[in-house]
């Protein structure tokens, strides 16, 4: 594993043996705020009048996509979160030190929080605030067996190309019945198979612009 600095001035993590980056080169800050905050939780606030929302993060990784969803409960004072995130392989405590995400993002006063999502007890519920709650899982999609209903997917698990297993129909069928109605998912993967299979899994897909370096991104969404 290798710390390594992408387009936007803000870091990620590179695996040489997979040939694969934790998040865009082109610049991981901009691609999750784009992807998960933008697209992702600030579309769900203006489609749906709920307060208190849940969100399940497949590939917690960097834990980048969990501090900027906290980051935005706490800039929105009405809104409560309650985060689950999976990841059967946590990132090494000595790259975690390296990610200067609380000082980019001008968020130097909750580096206690960035740490914590880390070095946080697993399986258990972390308040990190009055309005933003996490329970870390240290395993699979694949065999977890979740009791709470979500109302938004943050799909973040490496390509296709390197993790095949997961973007299967299988998965995205039992994501379907984690789901709210009118729940979304939101995933930097744009491919065609990978559309096909979420409307194949009952969502309504749509196309929206990607990233810089990225064309296109998908958000999927459960019927009402």
């Amino acid at each position: 594993m290798e710390l390594v600095m992408t387009g936007d001035g803000s870091p990620t993590l590179f695996l040489p043996d997979k040939n694969e980056y934790y998040h865009s080169h082109f610049g991981a800050v901009t691609e999750s705020k784009h992807i998960f905050i933008q697209a992702g939780l600030h579309h769900f606030t203006k489609i749906n009048p709920k307060r208190e929302i849940s969100i399940l993060e497949v590939g917690m990784g960097t834990g980048l996509n969990v501090f900027l969803a906290f980051l935005f409960s706490n800039a929105m004072p009405s809104y409560v979160i309650q985060y689950t995130a999976i990841e059967p392989e946590p990132v090494d405590p000595v790259f975690i030190q390296q990610l200067n995400y609380p000082l980019l993002l001008g968020a130097e006063r909750h580096g206690n929080v960035f740490k914590g999502i880390h070095t946080g007890e697993s399986n258990v519920r972390l308040d990190l605030s009055e309005k933003f709650s996490l329970n870390k899982k240290f395993e699979k999609i694949q065999t977890t067996d979740l009791k709470e209903k979500f109302d938004m997917v943050f799909f973040d698990a490496f390509a296709p190309a390197v993790q095949p297993e997961l973007w299967e129909k299988g998965i995205f069928d039992k994501i379907f019945q984690f789901l709210n109605s009118g729940g979304i998912l939101v995933t930097y993967c744009a491919k065609g198979e990978v559309k096909r299979i979420l409307r194949s899994s009952g969502f309504g897909v749509e196309n929206l612009p990607g990233p810089p370096g990225k064309r296109e991104m998908t958000r999927a969404s459960k019927p009402v």
